[in-house]
């Protein structure tokens, strides 16, 4: 409950502050994909300036995303591995148990005496 009241105190002021970014800049900007040629590019885009600045921010998150991902794929093997060698380790210790309970179900060996002929 508190996290979603947190969440709320939190995402609602920042939605009404990306809506006012919206509205303050609607006015149109030219972006050019030719850094060679800035008289007459090759490429340009018109976009108004919130729809830039919100493609960037989410491009921005997206390659974040993605270098922590590849940045903790060490820690992902490594956890990988181990639950591996958990799962080998409960796996010898259930063949272990089931062996142990069946060396206790089976009857005790007497060890035979030898008596010496009688006279």
């Amino acid at each position: 409950m508190v996290r979603r009241i947190l969440a709320a105190v939190i995402l609602v002021p920042l939605a009404l502050a990306l809506a006012a970014l919206a509205v303050a800049n609607r006015a149109a900007v030219t972006v050019s994909f030719d850094p060679f040629n800035p008289a007459s590019p090759a490429y340009t885009l018109s976009t108004p300036l919130y729809r830039l600045a919100l493609v960037l921010l989410v491009a921005g998150v997206i390659v974040g995303g993605v270098a922590a991902w590849l940045r903790q794929g060490k820690w992902r093997r490594a956890a990988r591995r181990f639950e591996a060698e958990a799962h080998a380790a409960r796996a010898e210790a259930e063949t272990l148990r089931a062996r142990l309970d069946a060396a206790e179900a089976r009857p005790p060996v007497v060890p035979m005496t030898l008596r010496p002929p009688a006279a």
